[in-house]
């Protein structure tokens, strides 16, 4: 019997259901917090001071945290460059500034980069960073912020997305 030829529809839904109340205190402290404003600053790479942890840092007496060589080794080797990490201070929490490979960047799609930039967020959120993506033109590429005052701690990614029109901002709340 001869079969029809029917192309392949591939659709993708994403949908939030909430079967149970919020509690107003929950509400009211959820808010993510706005992604950090510090410039990037490149000569830590070269010239640390001390307080934080780049791709070169070792830790003679364990594992450095937050710990994304595993990470950089195993999947990321050719978009991941190099890190700063920031520790926590009295105005904001830790903070790892990741520096990409623009080269590479540019070729992925943004599922892609989306994936990246949650993969690494995630993996960064366990020890309490939130993370900023950069290139080495210093363009903020994306971020990965946390409210880590609540448990478990609520998400946003955004990225910005280069298009003929310039850049645009695309925000998901997790």
């Amino acid at each position: 019997m001869p079969h029809a030829q029917f192309p392949l529809l591939l659709t993708i839904s994403l949908a939030t259901v909430s079967l149970l109340p919020i509690p107003a205190s929950l509400a009211q402290t959820s808010s993510i917090p706005q992604p950090s404003n510090a410039p990037l600053e490149l000569n830590l790479l070269t010239k640390p001071n001390g307080i934080v942890i780049t791709a070169n840092t070792i830790d003679p007496t364990g594992l450095t945290v937050p710990s994304l060589w595993w990470a950089r080794e195993n999947s990321e080797k050719k978009l991941l460059d190099n890190w700063i990490a920031y520790p926590v201070s009295n105005q904001e929490p830790g903070r790892v500034d990741l520096i990409v490979n623009q080269q590479v960047w540019s070729l992925l799609s943004y599922l892609e980069r989306y994936s990246f930039v949650n993969r690494l967020g995630n993996l960064s959120r366990k020890d309490g960073y939130n993370v900023r993506v950069f290139n080495y033109q210093q363009d903020l590429l994306a971020t990965y912020t946390c409210n880590f005052q609540i448990s478990p701690a609520l998400c946003n990614i955004q990225m910005n997305i280069q298009n003929k029109l310039g850049l645009t901002k695309i925000t998901d709340n997790r």
